[in-house]
């Protein structure tokens, strides 16, 4: 199975959004966000934004387990 995870870091006085894909590669905001839940969101909306890297998870071998 593959995680596709949604981070809010504390940053200045606020949270900063990070996507994070399987292959370890983070995407982070640039902006601040006052609450977690409005990071959390912003990082959905940029995953969405991202379409050929949502297309590529569909193209990575994963083993099936037996």
């Amino acid at each position: 199975m593959l995680t596709v995870t949604l981070s809010a870091t504390p940053k200045g006085n606020g949270y900063q959004a990070t996507v994070t894909f399987p292959d370890g590669v983070s995407i982070s905001s640039a902006e601040t966000y006052p609450s977690i839940a409005e990071a959390i969101t912003a990082a959905a909306l940029k995953l969405l934004d991202m379409p050929h890297r949502l297309q590529a998870l569909d193209r990575v071998d994963t083993p099936v387990a037996s």
